[in-house]
């Protein structure tokens, strides 16, 4: 267990709720976002609707959140009509350089550690894509990366947390059920190794271990199955077994029913996670909103629906525990 020190406390505070739980927005997608607009829309989608969008799930939803996660090169403007919500700034390129093997991540390029708190940022994220089983060489320039990224954030006396979202590194479909049997070793292993200290991550923010339409006996279940709901508890309780750090669940693009399901599955299992970062489950059905309809229309959907979908979030968030026990408060 790891004493943090006055500036990482200050920032992991002003992300949490009053219980020391993360029940945090996510909106610093770009290139998916956009891309997501355009097709909706049957036309491009810019710089001001990614500005816009952003603003709007800002203001409406940090009134139901304890922070929200923005990017610095859309979502400042956003960041200015928060409620009394803590502020995560991504810093990595949006997406990753598909011309190279291994999925390599980059930092934004005008930005910095520094430059990024001067912003207001409360806490530092990165995304990055690992799996264990890729070649080794790779995933020592990504750890590499990291430490970088670690020491700068120690010498800042801000937190980092740390978004992994694996893959196969043999190119198979991450949508199959071959996938849904590799990922629990592909979750855990990744906690185990990024929790190592080497890396100064005060918040790991991963997937759940499972898939939870290959689950037999959950709602979510599509007929195919990869682990029996005992199985799956185990699962959850293998990651968690991992790390000592501090950990969060994103919410990884699946539907709000979906992800409910999942956050009450962690908690049938007795995992002691700290929170969510969720983005899509809770706004994504508003994309088309906004792209035929206008920032209007959107912002009804969200304060109905949108509302709704983090209540749900946050009720389900009962049973996460508080980080505080994890750094020793």
């Amino acid at each position: 267990m790891s004493k943090l020190t006055p500036g990482k406390l200050a920032g992991l505070k002003a992300v949490s709720d009053h219980r020391g739980v993360i029940a945090a927005a996510a909106m610093d997608q770009r290139g998916s976002l956009q891309k997501s607009l355009a097709k909706e829309r049957g036309a491009a989608a810019d710089a001001h609707d990614l500005e816009v969008f952003k603003e709007l799930v800002t203001d409406v939803l940090t009134q139901h959140a304890s922070a929200i996660l923005l990017d610095p090169e859309f979502g400042l403007p956003a960041s200015k009509l928060r409620h009394n919500a803590g502020l995560l700034l991504a810093y990595e390129k949006t997406g990753y350089d598909s011309a190279t093997a291994g999925r390599l991540p980059d930092l934004l390029d005008v930005w910095s550690v520094r430059r990024l708190k001067e912003a207001g940022a409360d806490c530092i994220k990165i995304l990055l894509y690992y799996t264990p089983f890729e070649k080794s060489h790779i995933n020592d320039l990504k750890q590499a990366w990291i430490e970088r990224i670690g020491d700068e954030c120690l010498a800042h006396d801000i937190p980092f947390f740390l978004e992994f979202v694996g893959y196969d590194a043999d190119g198979g479909d991450e949508k199959s059920l071959a996938y849904a049997l590799k990922k629990p070793s592909i979750v855990s292993g990744a906690m185990a190794e990024f929790g190592k200290n080497r890396y100064n991550v005060d918040v790991l923010k991963v997937e759940v271990p499972i898939v939870m339409e290959f689950v037999e006996g959950t709602k979510a279940f599509k007929g195919e199955k990869a682990y029996s709901r005992a199985e799956a508890l185990q699962h959850f309780r293998d990651a968690e077994s991992m790390t000592h750090k501090p950990f969060i669940y994103l919410s990884a693009g699946v539907s709000n029913p979906v992800f409910i399901e999942t956050l009450e599955l962690a908690g049938e299992s007795g995992t002691k996670y700290n929170g969510v970062l969720c983005g899509r489950a809770t706004w994504k059905d508003g994309i088309p909103i906004y792209a035929k309809h206008g920032a209007q229309a959107f912002r009804d959907w969200l304060e109905s629906t949108g509302v709704e979908n983090i209540e749900n979030v946050n009720t389900a968030l009962k049973s996460a525990s508080s980080w505080h026990s994890k750094v020793g408060l």
